[in-house]
């Protein structure tokens, strides 16, 4: 059994190492479908989310914008590395739409795709060695996520997709270049004094969260450049006694990080997200669509809904809670209980366009009809997204519980719902073809001499 004394290493070497030919082909194919469904909210998330051109002019004005090898999906100009991870993580972080790994509470794309996509690029790699790479950082990225208990690190403050998965972007990029354990484990040395990500954003719907993921793509994607170039890193920067993890959790394991390492894949324990908001709204609004659809309920049938979370999904999405029901903002909405399940309720959907909706009166009326409070009968499982339910209305009274919501693993959507949401988020912006197109170059990445997602902007 190797010793959780020495993680930072043994990680290290698990994602040098890691073979496409010592793959299982369900990982592999798992893999390029996460990368399709996170093209697809970078395609939408860049062309629509409001902080997207914000980001573009401030790449402008550090001259960041230089033309490069690297792609942001769906424009046609060109980037350096730096920035092209920087943007594709923001913007496909922009419409909280992105994939999710229950038990480590985090968002494993994100950061993770955008380093290695740009890694790949600017190294000419192969197709096999890009999916390689993600594979080795979503197995990082998640597996420090449980090693920190994602509850004590949200209790601390902390932004698990940030902080985690700086680790995860450095692993990815690094696995890319083909760097040996010695160099990857000096990459997490610098990517520790890297990783960071705050949920202050929560009080006033700021543009953080999309920034410090954008960020943590980037810096993983730096600290694997330094090592790369000789740089010395930290040693022991996961486990040691002012690393990572002791520095983030007030109860973190280290040995969770490594269990099973090699043969047990979180990248299979990934979910999708039917809706463009917080997880933790997902279970409920799965819930609240069919009852609605079952009993031939409207908003205005409803006189009382009480809503029940696991503890970090009323810390992200239900308190405070006056507050919860005034969602102003893209992200205000994003992390609001009562405005998701109040426009679920009022019209039977919830999509990215119906954050149009914010400040509706219909729907301010709804919500103040809405308590979301914490069950502890959701505590302690292996999941925390799941939800119970309690309406009242002019129809009766019913009840629910959602062990899970829709897009986990043992009901991961089949390749034509997967499409379909990909076609969704990017036709708009790149047309029939182009969405096509890009869709076909994504799911034959692993049999890619060199990975071409270019050329598809309109």
């Amino acid at each position: 059994m190797p010793e959780a004394s020495d993680v930072t290493r043994i990680l290290a070497a698990y994602a040098a190492h890691l073979a496409l030919a010592d793959l299982p082909g369900p990982v592999i194919a798992r893999a390029e479908r996460l990368v399709l469904d996170f093209a697809g909210n970078v395609v939408r998330g860049g062309a629509e989310a409001e902080s997207s051109s914000v980001l573009r002019a401030m790449v402008r004005r550090a001259g960041l914008d230089a033309a490069g090898p690297c792609t942001v999906l769906g424009e046609a100009c060109t980037y350096g590395p730096a920035a092209a991870a920087l943007l594709n993580g923001a913007f496909g972080h922009s419409l909280d739409f992105d994939d999710t790994h229950s038990e480590s509470s985090l968002h494993p794309s994100a950061p993770v795709v955008p380093a290695a996509l740009a890694a790949a690029e600017l190294t000419s790699a192969s197709g096999g060695d890009l999916v390689a790479g993600i594979i080795a950082g979503i197995e990082v990225c998640c597996r420090l996520g449980l090693a920190l208990d994602p509850t004590r690190h949200y209790a601390r403050g902390f932004h698990p997709t940030a902080t985690a998965g700086t680790f995860g972007a450095a692993a990815a990029a690094a696995r890319v270049m083909g760097l040996g354990p010695d160099a990857v484990a000096a990459a997490f040395g610098v990517a520790g004094s890297q990783a960071a990500g705050s949920l202050q954003f929560l009080a006033n719907g700021a543009w953080n969260k999309r920034y410090q993921v954008g960020a943590a793509a980037m810096n993983g994607l730096m600290a694997a450049l330094l090592a790369a170039e000789g740089f010395k890193g930290s040693e022991a920067a996961i486990e040691g006694i002012h690393g990572f993890l002791k520095g983030y959790s007030d109860g973190a394991d280290p040995e969770v990080a490594i269990r099973g390492l090699g043969s047990e894949f979180e990248t299979l324990r990934i979910g999708l997200k039917p809706y463009p908001s917080c997880r933790y709204t997902h279970a409920a609004l799965d819930g609240l669509l069919a009852l609605r659809a079952r009993h031939g309920l409207a908003g205005a049938d409803v006189t009382h809904v009480e809503i029940g979370l696991h503890r970090n999904g009323i810390a992200l999405t239900g308190a405070p809670l006056a507050d919860k029901r005034r969602a102003r903002s893209v992200v205000d909405g994003q992390f609001s209980m009562p405005f998701t399940a109040a426009v679920a309720l009022d019209q039977g959907s919830f999509g990215w366009d119906d954050y149009r909706r914010l400040g509706d009166p219909a729907l301010d009326a709804l919500a103040d009809r809405i308590d979301v409070v914490a069950d502890p009968l959701l505590e302690g499982r292996r999941h925390p997204f799941g939800a119970t339910l309690k309406l009242v209305t002019a129809r009766g009274y019913f009840e629910a519980e959602i062990a899970d919501p829709s897009g986990e693993p043992e009901t991961f959507p089949d390749d034509s719902a997967l499409r379909g949401k990909f076609d969704i988020l990017a036709r708009p912006v790149l047309g029939d073809e182009g969405t096509r197109r890009l869709a076909d170059a994504i799911l034959g990445l692993s049999r890619a001499n060199r990975p071409d997602l270019a050329g598809v902007a309109p």
